[in-house]
């Protein structure tokens, strides 16, 4: 069992660690007993929490940043398998010694609260509402794992491209998203050029507004129709 502590931090704080919807899910109870053991954490665009291969030592519970999950290939590609934010967690591992399959890289800035994974595991097998929130949440990883594939094998670039920003929206305060072209050209694996004309040509039928670094959705129904079958909300 996790031991409780009677120094609890302010109550402030407790709401700040509730900006991650696994975490407000929790009881007080839980909660508290979670508390001590997590660290605010300042997390950079571009920061690896983790890379593929690398033992699993600490989980980190976003609030306001979001983070990509990538597959690495040898010659050092990487694309995009699945994006994490306040909803969930990243690099939760159920064993010791469990080592990461992806890379885990934060691309937009914000905060994050850390705990060290025996802790996290201990928690997990004592059960309760955070085993619960942890299934589930890994359920709908696998989820969004199958509907990247299904995407790839199936829709078109326009298709992936309002998916990939409807993903980022559901995880942003705001409908303004700090991004380059390149960097989703590389995310999604196809060439800067495919991402040039299909942002060209949302921005000319009015559903998203492009400046250098920045993207604002518009009209994010129009979006949500454009995607299809390759978006399903989170």
């Amino acid at each position: 069992m996790i031991a409780h502590t009677s120094s609890a931090p302010a109550t402030i704080s407790l709401l700040g660690a509730q900006q991650n919807e696994l975490l407000r899910a929790l009881s007080r109870e839980e909660l508290m007993a979670l508390f001590s053991h997590l660290e605010l954490m300042p997390l950079a665009a571009g920061k690896h929490l983790f890379d593929v291969g690398q033992e699993l030592d600490s989980a980190y519970f976003p609030t306001n940043a979001i983070v990509s999950l990538q597959y690495v290939t040898e010659d050092g590609g990487a694309s995009e398998i699945a994006v994490v934010g306040r909803e969930g967690v990243v690099g939760a591992s159920m064993y010791e010694g469990e080592c990461a399959s992806c890379t885990a890289v934060v691309q937009s800035a914000g905060y994050g609260y850390r705990i060290r994974g025996a802790v996290l595991r201990t928690a997990f097998f004592d059960g309760g509402a955070l085993a619960q929130q942890l299934m589930r949440h890994a359920s709908a990883l696998f989820a969004q794992l199958a509907q990247t594939v299904a995407g790839v094998r199936h829709g078109s670039i326009e298709q992936r491209l309002c998916r990939w920003l409807l993903d980022r929206l559901d995880r942003s305060i705001s409908s303004e998203l700090k991004v380059t072209q390149e960097m989703i050209a590389s995310l999604l694996g196809v060439r800067r050029e495919s991402i040039t004309g299909c942002a060209g040509k949302l921005q000319d039928d009015g559903l998203i507004e492009y400046r250098r670094g920045t993207v604002v959705v518009l009209d994010r129904s129009a979006v949500e129709r454009r995607a299809g079958s390759c978006y399903v909300a989170s």
